[in-house]
């Protein structure tokens, strides 16, 4: 068990590390950081509404996300197949597994990273006023989870091709799909013409229903399963097409 963990904690780090050796990590973190605090204190209205919360902070988490976690996760296999180096590391002593989780788990922990450098933003709230802390934690817990659904169904796309902008694009665009999963228009266009039951599987689907329910600081089960449920199977299906790259 302790060489499974190593092993895959060995992927974890090379690929945590390679974010720091680019511009990448510093260009993300700047202007996730910089468009979460305009969002929040400009778009949001956060003096104007007069109201000691982060609503305004989390409400835009869905849509930075669309275009964030894949500008994150697109390289994560698309790079490895241009550049050659995924013949190397399917050959090396580790199973896919731990290839897929040590990879996306990189990615996932750099973005806790930048969750945990918005906290100022908390706690200029807690100076302003006094916010019930309770439901801003849960919705940073909420707002991780999300960021890695986007980044297990990105990862698992990346697979797909060797172009990083091509990775990019069918990401955003099924990360777009799952956020309007859940409006009222497209589950009103649904119903016209599908079962009840077939309505309601897609507007279960929505990222952006469930993280509602979570930013409200409810965290019951069926969001927590939702998210959870969608990273286990899109690194499900990564594992087999990586699998399906090694028997090329």
């Amino acid at each position: 068990m302790n060489t499974y963990l190593n092993k895959t904690y060995i992927i974890f780090d090379r690929e945590l590390k390679g974010y720091f050796r680019t511009p990448l990590a510093s260009i993300f973190l700047l202007v996730f950081l910089s468009l979460s605090s305009g969002m929040t204190f400009f778009l949001g209205r956060f003096f104007e509404r007069d109201q000691a919360d982060l609503t305004a902070f989390f409400s835009w988490h869905p849509w930075l996300f669309l275009i964030l976690m894949p500008a994150i996760g697109m390289r994560l296999w698309a790079e490895e197949r241009r550049s050659g180096t995924i013949e190397l590391l399917i050959t090396l002593p580790v199973t896919n597994t731990q290839l897929v989780i040590g990879k996306f788990m990189a990615s996932w922990i750099f973005t806790l990273i930048a969750l945990i450098l918005s906290t100022p933003i908390w706690i200029t709230v807690n100076y302003l006023g006094d916010p019930d802390n309770n439901v801003i934690f849960v919705s940073y817990i909420g707002s991780w989870l999300m960021a890695g659904a986007f980044l297990a169904l990105t990862s698992c796309l990346s697979t797909l091709t060797k172009n990083q902008v091509i990775a990019f694009i069918i990401s955003s665009i099924s990360g777009f799909i799952l956020i309007m999963a859940g409006f009222s228009l497209i589950l009103s266009a649904v119903r016209s013409w599908a079962p009840v039951w077939i309505t309601e599987t897609i507007g279960s689907m929505s990222f952006l229903s469930h993280f509602s329910r979570i930013q409200m600081g409810v965290f019951d089960l069926s969001s927590l399963i939702f998210f959870l449920s969608m990273i286990i199977l899109c690194l499900w299906i990564n594992i087999q097409l990586v699998q399906i790259k090694k028997a090329d």
